[in-house]
């Protein structure tokens, strides 16, 4: 079969790859549509990274591996001891890999999983290929009123309402997004979805404050013309936001996301560092402000988000900005985020053609 396989930095190939077998409590999967993720271009970029170069200790597979986390599909084979599911049904897939016996799975943070991983980053193949097997817990229904393409934003757009449903954010609070990529964007979307009451965005590319602006947010403030911290005091009587959804990921951000900040706010990190960051500890304990890591996704989440888009509290369509063949990863998808990024939010791959 047909598969975009990793197997180094600036090295991803379209090759020809067995077939997986279906086994006890899997099932196979025809994927449709996949999503490019930051994560992909992270390890084509400069990896491995995620990407393990010695057996991983859940999947016992290394580099080169399938790529593709973000996809929806059919199912094509359903495995022994599988229930609930049925061939021919539409599905989209959490692709976190966990072992179920580490102290963070036991205590319901598969997402934290000592040893984890994921479908597409860790092996068990991935959405880039035109078959893949995985536990048949990692799969979800899509309704009928929601289009495969959608299906395929439903990871993303779990991180984005993960994080908001972790935060202490309360309906009617002032909040702060920094940066309008893809999971900027997946936040903007949770927190009008659950009653956020005004939405302010730090975001510098005009197309990406455009789309900011079409998903819920109430303000866009480009940071290189305006002091971000001085307007989020004006929207809030002088006083801050309550909370801050930092994704961009930078020390420049960050220093803005403490200021912009009220008295015992909350700045929620659901950026992935390049660089490691510095946090003024003591302008933090005097205001008695807080910091909190948020990964992934929990169980739950896609359903959630599944729910919300099929009952029209969420739309997130127009995220997809182009759609590409399987043979026309690298240029028209790597090389496309790559170098255009200010205008691309979500490059889907068909992987039925």
């Amino acid at each position: 079969m047909k598969a975009v396989v990793f197997h180094g930095k600036h090295d991803i190939r379209v090759e020809d790859i067995p077939v997986p077998q279906c086994t006890k409590g899997k099932v196979k999967v025809k994927p449709s549509f996949c999503g490019i993720c930051g994560t992909d271009l992270h390890e084509y970029l400069g990896g491995p990274n995620l990407c393990p170069t010695t057996e991983h200790p859940i999947t016992g597979e290394k580099v080169p591996l399938v790529f593709g986390h973000e996809f929806s599909g059919i199912i094509e084979e359903i495995g022994e001891g599988v229930e609930g599911f049925s061939v021919g049904e539409r599905v989209c897939v959490e692709p976190i890999i966990w072992d179920g016996t580490c102290g963070a799975c036991v205590e319901g943070a598969h997402n934290c999983c000592d040893g984890g991983g994921f479908v597409g980053l860790s092996g068990w193949g991935g959405g880039l290929s035109e078959h893949v097997v995985i536990p048949w817990t990692s799969l979800y229904k899509l309704p009928d009123n929601v289009p495969m393409e959608v299906g395929a934003l439903i990871e993303p757009l779990a991180v984005g309402w993960h994080a908001v449903k972790s935060s202490p954010i309360k309906r009617g609070d002032d909040v702060l997004v920094l940066g309008g990529g893809p999971i900027g964007l997946s936040v903007i979307q949770a927190l009008h979805a659950q009653g956020a009451k005004q939405i302010i965005v730090s975001e510098m590319a005009q197309k990406r404050m455009e789309f900011a602006k079409h998903f819920g947010a109430n303000t866009i403030i480009d940071p290189t013309k305006e002091d971000v911290v001085a307007k989020c005091r004006e929207l809030t009587n002088g006083r801050g936001v309550h909370v801050v959804f930092d994704a961009a990921g930078v020390q420049k951000a960050l220093d803005t996301a403490i200021e912009a900040m009220r008295v015992r706010g909350t700045l929620v990190n659901i950026a992935i560092w390049e660089q490691p960051a510095t946090v003024q500890a003591t302008r933090m304990l005097l205001k008695e402000k807080k910091y909190q890591g948020i990964v992934t996704y929990a169980r739950g989440d896609f359903q959630e988000v599944l729910d919300a888009i099929s009952s029209g509290k969420m739309a997130p369509a127009s995220m997809i900005t182009k759609k590409i063949k399987m043979d026309d990863i690298l240029e028209e998808g790597f090389k496309t985020l790559i170098n255009d990024k200010v205008n691309q939010v979500k490059v889907l791959v068909d992987c039925s053609v």
